[in-house]
């Protein structure tokens, strides 16, 4: 009997390592979904960001970036930073950007590397120069005080982790978390992700160094993210801040649910230092 215990004591760690071999392995398929589109941004012009132009922006690390983008047209529009989530999917959220447009504000919305269009695989250095690397070229064409920095799940944390290094006009951070290992340690208890994950995404460690306005938006259905995440980043978050709490939203519902308007609200009410 002991002999049998040992043996099935002896498989069940061995059946955990193997496992925990192929978490490890395959970990950045889990955080970043990327999919091949044969070398192209699918987001078809006239569908999602009617107007708008392709671009292309180099990273200081020779990366090539897909990205769309849209002028705004309201003499004091801001413009949009868009920082997508894990699937991408820029293509499907043409309701997000005739939003924008119709408001007369623009937006930059790119894709990540290693996701469709552009050139390299993700990780979370990369995802933070990627992100340097559209400010830089916004920052080309307007004012910091006209660019707000907007993440959506994923994004949150490379837009908080680009807002501790440049100044613009706030930051909007939707449906996001208090760090990646945070969310993946509440979906995997019995494996030590915070020794294990190579791209953790700590917001909670660095949003209290964010010196421009923040809004966050978050569903209190959300069932991918819980809303306890906005609550604690709120709670570290400097002022000025706001917390949206959209009752009933999930994850990926907040637009319809009309997260916009409480964005623009946001916006109006805050001072304009430099002017439009």
């Amino acid at each position: 009997m002991m002999r049998f215990i040992k043996i099935a004591l002896g498989l069940g760690v061995l059946g955990y390592c193997l496992v925990l071999a192929g978490v490890v392995a395959g970990q950045r398929s889990l955080v970043f979904y990327t999919y091949d589109t044969g070398g192209r941004l699918d987001l078809p012009s006239g569908q999602a960001i009617e107007g708008g132009r392709r671009v292309e922006i180099v990273t200081s690390d020779g990366e090539r970036l897909a990205g769309w983008y849209l002028a705004p047209k309201r003499k004091d529009g801001v413009v949009y930073l868009f920082f997508h989530g894990k699937g991408g999917g820029l293509e499907r959220k043409k309701w997000r950007w005739k939003r924008v447009k119709k408001r007369g504000d623009g937006v930059l919305a790119f894709s990540y590397r290693g996701f469709p269009g552009s050139t390299g695989s993700p990780s979370e250095s990369g995802l933070f120069e990627d992100a340097r690397a559209a400010y830089g070229w916004l920052a080309k064409k307007h004012r910091p005080n006209r660019i707000v920095l907007h993440g959506l799940s994923l994004g949150t944390g490379v837009a908080a982790k680009l807002a501790t290094e440049v100044k613009p006009r706030a930051l909007v951070l939707e449906a996001p978390y208090t760090a990646i290992v945070d969310v993946a340690a509440d979906r995997h208890p019995y494996f030590p992700v915070s020794l294990l994950l190579w791209d953790q995404f700590r917001t909670r460690e660095f949003i209290g160094q964010v010196k421009v306005p923040i809004l966050i938006a978050h569903g209190t259905a959300d069932t991918i993210i819980p809303f306890s995440h906005a609550q604690e980043l709120y709670r570290l978050a400097p002022d000025p801040k706001k917390l949206v709490a959209m009752k009933g939203s999930d994850h990926n519902t907040l637009v319809r649910d009309g997260l916009y308007p409480h964005i623009w609200e946001f916006l109006d009410n805050l001072d304009d230092p430099g002017g439009s």
